[in-house]
């Protein structure tokens, strides 16, 4: 019989942080799939596409990608900030 397996252990903090760098390292690419979709997109009665409609995508997807980043920046920011210098002592004492 096996004795059971232990799980690695992964600080927590850095394996969301990781996780939210991949996500933004995928983001770019998601939007592409995104804003390609229109394309492959065609009413059958006509064999065109509302060009209404996919404005209003094209706008509506463009809007979620920049909300996207703007969160994604703000969680990377408080990772990659350095962290603030204490006042410097100058050792007097007056």
């Amino acid at each position: 019989m096996k004795p059971p397996r232990t799980l690695p252990f992964l600080a927590r903090d850095s394996y969301r942080l990781r996780r939210l760098m991949d996500a933004a390292r995928f983001l770019p690419v998601f939007g592409f799939v995104l804003l390609l979709l229109p394309l492959m997109r065609e009413d059958p009665e006509t064999g065109t596409s509302s060009a209404a409609s996919e404005w209003v995508y094209l706008f509506a997807v463009w809007l979620a990608l920049i909300l996207g980043t703007w969160l994604m920046s703000r969680g990377l920011r408080k990772a990659f900030d350095p962290p603030e210098k204490p006042p410097m002592d100058t050792g007097r004492k007056d």
